[in-house]
This record gives C-alpha cells, structure tokens and sequence, in this order.
C-alpha cells in the first residue's frame, strides 16, 4: 500500500524507470516488482524507462505534450499539434509532432503516436515557449510563429518563392484565417533567419506577412 500511495505523488506526471527503482530499493528484484505492477493495470509502459499510471490506480495521467517532451529529449511540441493548440488551424491532431536535434523518428506506444522530425542548432533553440497546462504540467511548446517556421523548414520539397505561394500554403492548405496570420510577430521571425534552413522561404514568408 504504502508502494502506491507514493507512486499516487506522480499523478499527472511521467514516472522514469530511475523513479521507479528508488521507490523500489527496498525490493530485491525492483525490475521483477516493475513487470508485476505493469501485469496488474498499476503501470503503463509507454517507452522503454518511461511509464505512465496504469488503469487500475486511477490517478490523473500526463497529457501527451508533455509525454512528448520525455520520450525523447531535446525536444518540444511543433508543427501541426502546436499550430492546433494555438488555435490557427482548425482540425484535430491525432498524433503528437515535435521537433528534436535528434534523429527524426516516430513511436507508436499506448498512449498514442509521437513524431519527433530533426531540426538543426542553433535555430532548434529560438521561439520555443513553457506552456502550463495544468499546475504541475508545464511542456515545451514551439510559439505560433516558430510552429509556422518549423512546418515550412521540414517540409520535404517544399520552396517558396513567391507571396502568392505562401498565401496558398497558408490560407488554402494549413487554413489559417488572415487575422490569425496578421498577428504573427514577423519581426521575431526575421531574427531567426541568419541561422535558419530554408532562408529564402522565410524571407518570403516574412515579406507576405508584412503585406497582409
């Protein structure tokens, strides 16, 4: 009981394997007692050393961004799921993509499907916000305009060059509305772009939203 009530103290909190063998280091086989708490519904096994409350200890479980963040590090929440949060495209997002100076890579786990896509340093680190979600959550999360930028930097084939294209992309493809687009702070952008991928398209990006 007294295991539980102190796994209960990580509610709405991804527990590390290294969590778990400290509350166990009074077991003799701390890995054994792991594999029987996961059998019995107490523990999920999102990603090997990552674990999340199971359904039978019935305590709030981490929402996905924040799982995101420790699945695989350096990392934060981009692209489509952070333009989704910020309310500037309007579908739901069924996967939860981030950006990492990792290698790219997708995981499919029990709570749900992440995708992580390799951005280089040092533009990885600018326009990247904590975002509380809950008192004791608070997530990596792209800024609307870094989320935009990401979206067109690892976007396989794609090039601007015009302002007509960049307003097709965003107003016909993403579906961001102009109001939503005219509030993005451009000046921000443009500090990002010495050390950029893709400069000229952001340069086009810029310019576009300056006319808006």
């Amino acid at each position: 009981m007294q295991l539980l009530e102190a796994i209960r103290d990580y509610a709405e909190q991804p527990i590390t394997k290294q969590v778990l063998l400290d509350l166990l280091k009074d077991y003799k086989r701390p890995y054994d007692k792991i594999t029987e708490l996961v059998k019995q519904g107490i523990l999920v096994l999102v990603r090997r050393g990552v674990y999340i409350p199971g359904p039978n200890l019935n305590i709030a479980k981490p929402e996905t961004f924040l799982l995101a963040n420790h699945l695989l590090g350096p990392s934060y929440v981009s692209l489509e799921t952070a333009l989704s949060y910020w309310g500037f495209i309007p579908e739901k997002v069924y996967e939860t993509s981030s950006v990492t100076t990792q290698k790219s890579a997708v995981y499919k786990t029990p709570a749900g499907r992440f995708s992580y896509t390799h951005i280089p340093l040092p533009y990885y680190s600018f326009g990247i916000q904590q975002v509380e979600l809950t008192k004791k959550q608070r997530v990596l999360m792209a800024a609307p305009e870094k989320a935009l930028c990401d979206k067109i930097v690892t976007t396989s084939g794609l090039l601007l060059r015009s302002s007509k294209q960049v307003k097709e992309l965003l107003m016909d493809d993403l579906r961001i509305e102009r109001g939503m687009l005219q509030n993005l702070n451009h000046k921000e952008i443009s500090t990002w772009i010495i050390d950029a991928p893709k400069k000229s398209s952001l340069d086009i990006l810029i310019k576009t939203l300056k006319e808006l």
